[in-house]
């Protein structure tokens, strides 16, 4: 199998609402994110992309427009933890993200493999797919999600 990862980063705010650590308070990370793809490798001559199973700028771009740029300076919130949204809530302009889960890096990893996993499939009609996405919350902590195909 043959696969590429482009890397992107972006800041974003979270809090665990019931852990029994700092996590519980708001806080933010530096994310970084792994994005690997696989898929045949382009062969049309004369084709941008020939040769590649796609290239890194559009991979970039995709990611951006679709998750980085959404989640990038925003906090991160559990729909259920009412009292930290009606806060964010009353900051005019407050970039904020509400997701169905508890944003620990896990759960993120998650949200986000669903989130691209739908624009990246085979955009090319090569079979290209998201074969795994990682999400580091700090550089010693991280999450992996991986197409189980």
């Amino acid at each position: 199998m043959l696969t590429i990862t482009r890397k992107l980063e972006f800041d974003a705010g979270h809090r665990i609402p019931d852990h029994n650590s700092q996590c519980r308070n708001l806080h933010g990370h530096r994310y970084t994110l792994e994005i690997t793809l696989t898929g045949d490798v382009i062969d049309v001559e004369g084709n941008s992309d020939n040769g590649m199973i796609m290239d890194f700028s559009d991979v970039k771009t995709l990611a951006k427009e679709h998750l980085v740029d959404v989640w990038d300076h925003a906090f991160l919130v559990y729909e259920k933890d009412d009292k930290v949204r009606e806060f964010l809530a009353s900051l005019p302009g407050h970039k904020t993200v509400v997701i169905d889960c508890i944003p620990t890096v896990e759960n993120l990893a998650r949200v986000a493999f669903n989130i691209l996993k739908s624009v990246f499939t085979d955009r090319f009609g090569t079979g290209l797919r998201l074969h795994k996405l990682v999400l580091h919350e700090t550089p010693n902590c991280w999450a992996e999600v991986t197409d189980a195909r």
